[in-house]
């Protein structure tokens, strides 16, 4: 059968980092009370004018170079974010155009922190069913944008950033030995949208609006959701739990990943963590970890890797892949 595998990894985030304790001199917080409750130390901000595709192109550009692959190899960009651009066209088309890609198609998703899990799903199908051989999956965020920067309880959470990565078609047997994608499970409830939500839109306040969010209560289906998510990846593929190499988490707070590492028994040393350095870039956060421990050796060739993430609408997910 047809596997995707991923066969390239880039990063990028901004040039400017905003310590906890330079937002405390904005906002009535200081660099204790974000550690304790979040375990963020720091995140990348984007200066003025530098927008979502410029972070998206330049961790595409390495994510290209890592995989040896040229723009023009490329059949499919998919590119997940809530933070595009402009309202359209897609983010994804301007990547496409500044890569020198002339030819293929171009989209957005939108699935707000799950949005890179979503992309794995929709990318991974692509290849499957044969539209596309070789794909470039970008998470890239300008969350900054989006933070009312009066209100403590969500702007210290959030950074910018993007992670890209290559995924190709390659044959396989069928089997969890094989390279490349084993499984991806997707989920929503609309139903819990107002805990988490910006409150503006085109179609409703005609502006940008700002994010808005109940965090005890987004903690606690986080921890429910996301642990359902990877037991049903785990399942789907036939593997306990206890034999997956490195749980690559959406990077939202400390006290969740680490409550999700609790409720199943996960060894936290198995759990890469980048939340301190790079705080919440949501749908860019689980390929920046993804790239971080690619980069510094952690993750292997034939390791067993479980992604996953919950987003506001919610929405959720896990993907799990052999590397």
């Amino acid at each position: 059968m047809i596997r995707s595998q991923i066969i390239g990894c880039g990063a990028y985030l901004p040039e400017t980092v905003v310590t906890n304790a330079e937002l405390a001199t904005r906002v009535d917080t200081s660099d204790e009370w974000i550690r304790e409750r979040t375990g963020i130390h720091q995140r990348h901000i984007v200066k003025d004018g530098e927008k979502t595709s410029d972070l998206a192109v330049e961790a595409s550009r390495r994510a290209l170079r890592d995989a040896g692959v040229d723009a023009n190899e490329l059949d499919l960009i998919i590119c997940a974010t809530t933070t595009p651009d402009q309202t359209f066209p897609a983010t994804a088309t301007a990547i496409q155009a500044r890569l020198g890609m002339t030819h293929g198609a171009a989209f957005d998703v939108q699935a707000v922190c799950s949005g890179f899990i979503f992309g794995m799903a929709v990318a991974d199908n692509f290849i499957k069913t044969g539209m596309a051989k070789t794909v470039l999956l970008v998470g890239a965020e300008t969350m900054s944008r989006l933070m009312d920067w009066n209100d403590r309880t969500t702007c210290v959470l959030f950074g910018d950033g993007a992670g890209a990565v290559v995924l190709q078609a390659h044959e396989g047997e069928g089997t969890n030995a094989d390279r490349g994608v084993l499984n991806t499970k997707i989920y929503s409830d609309g139903r819990l949208s107002h805990l988490l939500y910006v409150d503006g839109g085109p179609s409703s306040t005609q502006t940008t609006g700002h994010l808005r969010m109940e965090g005890k209560e987004v903690f606690r289906h986080a921890v429910t959701n996301i642990s359902a998510s990877i037991v049903a990846s785990a399942e789907a593929a036939g593997i306990p739990i206890s034999e997956i190499d490195w749980f690559v988490p959406h990077q939202a707070n400390q006290r969740i990943l680490d409550g999700t590492a609790r409720k199943l028994h996960i060894d936290p040393a198995k759990v890469v963590t980048t939340v301190a350095q790079h705080g919440n870039t949501s749908a860019a956060s689980v390929p920046l970890a993804l790239c971080t421990a690619v980069a510094d050796g952690r993750i292997k060739r034939g390791d067993l890797v479980l992604l996953e993430a919950m987003g506001g609408g919610f929405t959720w997910g896990a993907s799990l892949i052999r590397w």
